[in-house]
């Protein structure tokens, strides 16, 4: 017999709450164990990075920065991405 439930895992199951802080952070709630602290702290610079990214092409969208600045301020947060993966990620001594 079918049942015309939705599965448990449907979003009309899931709290609100949580639903839209998976829209916002998807890569948030998921643990893993097998990431390095480097990772994580990388992971989440990544994010900070692309937030950022997202934030400073809508203020150019709308006139508010020229493109010009949005280019110099994306390159300074990607040069200071780089520098995080090269501390985070190519530095082993930090793997524990």
């Amino acid at each position: 017999m079918v049942s015309s439930q939705p599965p448990p895992e449907h979003p009309d199951h899931l709290d609100a709450e949580w639903t839209k802080d998976h829209f916002l952070y998807p890569h948030r709630s998921r643990a893993n164990s097998d990431l390095s602290p480097g990772q994580i702290l990388f992971s989440a610079n990544l994010q900070e990075f692309s937030q950022k990214v997202s934030l400073i092409c809508a203020l150019e969208s709308n006139g508010k920065l020229s493109p010009h600045e949005t280019f110099e301020r994306i390159r300074q947060l990607w040069t200071s991405l780089e520098r995080s993966k090269q501390a985070l990620l190519d530095d082993r001594s930090l793997d524990l």
